[in-house]
């Protein structure tokens, strides 16, 4: 029997970030699968993603499109129906906006590993579009982006779809009314040594400067207090958040594997204000030892075993970090203070055996499954 031949299909490829990891891992795993997405910058990715045929959407030939690719939002859904994935026996998409709505031939079974549904029209419209006089003039767009995303989400277009959470699985079902297997994504932490020695008197902050990030928050709870933050990472809002920063940050810029790495060991909890789909971050910190603090909804509730609220009778043994309710510099601050009087109760070793269940070799076995029923389906 011949190997099957396979389309991977990502949104676009202008950086490395959570979603390319996945497909980095995707792309190790099926070497001969061919790459289809909107926008690709050479030398953005790994060459794991980089060496292989790479087939790209007409805004590919735009100027500038690879730093203002956000601004052709509204010609994406034309852009995904023009990719030709004719003679392939099975198409796998990592969406996080339109990938998942790649025209589909007939009988080819289509698996979407879904980021989360479009966040810039469904769960996260205002902090992307904004509100007010700029939200209303862009409600004709999202109200069109929503009713193709909802179109090419049935199972005509989609044979199953598999989420990186239980919150992203929730989404599935509210906006496209479908099952979602909740499948974590792979997160190698090879890379990663757990800490053998007492951390430095500092806080970690992995950011992207994105609106959903909400660095904003954590330079505010640190504003007075007797603690440095370290800040890594780069992004569009890194500038002017960096100038209103109080004295105690530290801003690391991107870091290399090795000195994230380094940086995780020696923190003393990792700070994870924002509301994640997954958040690969979090676990990496946990696979150095390191507890987290963070907001409580979202991809954490998955990964992070938070301590019982204060006064629970429950045992707190397992705990690898500890959640904050409100998005707000005064609830992150008090999280801080609990977290240091409970500092001994996280014990390096076995925050690292924790995220040994989102290790890439239980992904594959889940993904195996996913692939073999998605081809059952379509016989």
């Amino acid at each position: 029997m011949r190997p099957l031949r396979i389309a991977l299909v990502h949104d676009w490829l202008t950086g490395y970030r959570g979603g390319e990891r996945v497909l980095r891992h995707l792309a190790m795993r099926f070497p001969d699968a061919d790459l289809f997405t909107l926008i690709h910058e050479p030398g953005s990715v790994p060459p794991e993603i980089e060496e292989r045929s790479v087939i790209t959407s007409p805004l590919d030939k735009l100027p500038g499109r690879t730093r203002h690719y956000r601004k052709l939002l509204p010609l994406f859904p034309w852009a995904i129906r023009r990719l030709d994935l004719r003679g392939y026996d099975l198409i796998l998409s990592t969406s996080h906006a339109v990938a998942k709505s790649v025209r589909v031939p007939p009988g080819v079974p289509h698996l979407d590993y879904c980021f989360t549904p479009m966040r810039y029209v469904w769960d996260q419209a205002d902090s992307y579009l904004g509100t007010g006089l700029g939200r209303a003039l862009a409600t004709p767009l999202v109200t069109g982006l929503r009713r193709f995303d909802v179109a090419t989400s049935g199972p005509e277009s989609v044979t199953r779809f598999m989420a990186t959470s239980t919150e992203v699985a929730r989404r599935i079902r509210r906006h496209y009314d479908r099952p979602a297997r909740v499948l974590p994504p792979p997160v190698d932490t090879t890379w990663i040594q757990v800490a053998s020695q007492a951390p430095d008197d500092a806080y970690l902050l992995v950011g992207g400067f994105v609106p959903y990030k909400r660095e904003a928050l954590a330079l505010e709870a640190f504003r007075g207090l007797d603690r440095k933050l370290w800040v890594a990472g780069d992004g569009p809002g890194r500038a002017a958040l960096e100038r209103e920063a109080p004295a105690n940050v530290e801003f690391l810029g991107r870091l290399d594997e090795a000195e994230l790495a380094e940086r995780y060991r020696r923190c003393r909890a990792l700070i994870y204000p924002q509301h994640e789909d997954f958040g690969l971050v979090a676990v990496e910190a946990q696979a150095a030892g390191r507890p987290v603090i963070a907001f409580g909804a979202g991809g954490v509730v998955d990964t992070v075993r938070p301590l019982r609220p204060e006064g629970a009778a429950a045992d707190d043994a397992d705990a690898t970090g500890l959640f904050f309710d409100e998005p707000t510099p005064g609830a992150l601050r008090a999280a801080i203070e609990r977290f240091e009087k409970n500092e001994s109760a996280f014990e390096p070793q076995r925050l690292r055996r924790w995220t040994e269940r989102f290790s890439p070799a239980r992904f594959d076995q889940g993904l195996d499954q996913e692939i073999a029923l998605a081809l059952e389906q379509v016989r």
